[in-house]
C-alpha cells in the first residue's frame, strides 16, 4: 500500500545526507541566533545582578550559561521552522536557494518530523529549568515562532515579531534570579523595547541583501519598505535603542561603567551603520555580523558596574 510506505519512509531512520540537513536547518555553524536571542536574557541577569545584593555571581553565572544552551536551542527551533515555512521562498532567492530543503536534502515532511521532535525537547526542557513567571513569558512569545517566517509574504514589518520574541529573554533573565515579589516592569520594558528597536536596525540592513530577489519575486521586507531612508531610520532606531536601554539602567541605579559601555556600543554600531552602503550586500553582511559585538559590548559594561558597584560597597560578589 502506498499509504502504508509513505508511512513507513517517513518514520524511517535519517540517512547521513538527513542528519547534514538537520544540522543545517538548525544553523549548528552559525551562532548568530544564539547570541542575539540570549544576550537581551544575560542583560537582565547582570541587571537583577546589580539591583538585588542577595543574589550571589555563582547563580548569575549559573543561568547564564543555562540560558546559553536554552536559546541555542530557541534558536535552532526558530531557524528549522523559517525554512519549513519558506522553502518555497528559498529556492527562489540567490542566497538561500541552496538551503537543505530547496536542494532536496531533506523532504518538508521529515523536517516537520524533526521540528516537532525539536519543539517536544524544547517544552519538556521549559518545563523543567523555568520558574512559573519565566515559562508565562516564554509561553506569551510561542506563536511568533509560527507567525514570524510567515510575515514577508504579507506584511514590510517581519522585524517586529522577530524583535518581541527575540527580546523576551529581558523578562525571563530577570523573573529567574529575582528574590523580589514584584517584577520592576518600568525597568524592563524600557530595555525590551529598545532590545526590539535593536532588532529593527539590524535586521533591516540584513535584509537588504535580498532585496533584488524580494523585489523580483513581490516579497515583502522592511529593507523595501524603508528603501533610500534606511540608514536615518536605521540610525533613528539605532538611538532609540540606547536611549532606552540607558533609561532603564538609569532606573535601576546603574553606575558610570555601565554608561561608557552603552557609548562604546553606540560609537561602533552608528559608525558602522553609517559607512553602510545598503546597496552592496557585503556591506549590508559585515554590518549585520558586528551585531553580537554590539551586545556583548552591553554586556560588559552591565557585568562590570555590577562588580565595582558591589566591591565599593562591601558586597560580596
Amino acid at each position: 500500500m502506498p499509504s502504508l510506505k509513505r508511512i513507513v519512509n517517513l518514520f524511517s531512520f535519517p540517512s547521513k545526507q538527513e542528519l547534514n540537513a538537520c544540522w543545517e536547518l538548525c544553523r549548528l555553524n552559525n551562532h548568530m541566533g544564539c547570541w542575539t536571542t540570549w544576550l537581551p536574557t544575560a542583560w537582565a541577569l547582570a541587571m537583577v545582578y546589580h539591583a538585588q545584593s542577595r543574589v550571589p555571581a555563582t547563580a548569575a553565572l549559573f543561568w547564564a550559561v543555562k540560558y546559553l544552551v536554552l536559546c541555542s536551542g530557541i534558536k535552532s527551533l526558530i531557524m528549522t521552522i523559517d525554512d519549513i515555512l519558506d522553502h518555497d521562498i528559498d529556492a527562489l532567492v540567490t542566497r538561500t536557494k541552496n538551503r537543505a530543503i530547496p536542494r532536496g536534502a531533506i523532504s518538508v515532511e521529515r523536517a516537520w518530523l524533526f521540528f516537532v521532535a525539536q519543539a517536544l525537547l524544547g517544552v519538556y526542557l521549559a518545563q523543567a529549568l523555568l520558574d512559573p513567571v519565566s515559562l508565562k513569558f516564554a509561553s506569551a512569545a510561542a506563536p511568533l515562532f509560527i507567525i514570524y517566517p510567515t510575515c514577508k509574504r504579507w506584511m514590510y514589518f517581519a522585524p517586529i515579531p522577530l524583535g518581541l520574541m527575540f527580546t523576551v529573554g529581558v523578562f525571563m533573565g530577570w523573573s529567574t534570579l529575582n528574590t523580589s515579589k514584584q517584577m520592576p516592569y518600568e525597568i524592563l520594558v524600557p530595555v525590551y523595547l529598545g532590545g526590539c528597536f535593536w532588532v529593527w536596525t539590524y535586521e533591516t540592513i540584513y535584509q537588504h541583501m535580498d532585496k533584488a530577489d524580494d523585489t523580483q519575486i513581490g516579497i515583502k521586507s522592511a529593507a523595501l519598505l524603508c528603501g533610500r531612508y534606511t540608514i536615518p531610520i536605521c540610525s533613528a532606531t539605532a538611538i532609540a535603542f540606547f536611549g532606552l536601554l540607558s533609561y532603564g539602567g538609569y532606573l535601576n541605579g546603574q553606575g558610570t561603567t555601565f554608561f561608557v559601555g552603552i557609548l562604546v556600543a553606540a560609537t561602533l554600531l552608528l559608525s558602522k551603520l553609517l559607512n553602510t552602503d545598503i546597496d552592496q550586500p557585503a556591506d549590508c553582511r559585515d554590518f549585520f555580523l558586528q551585531t553580537p559585538l554590539i551586545g556583548q559590548v552591553v554586556l560588559g559594561g552591565l557585568v562590570a558596574d555590577a562588580v565595582i558597584a558591589r566591591l565599593s560597597n562591601g558586597i560580596p560578589l
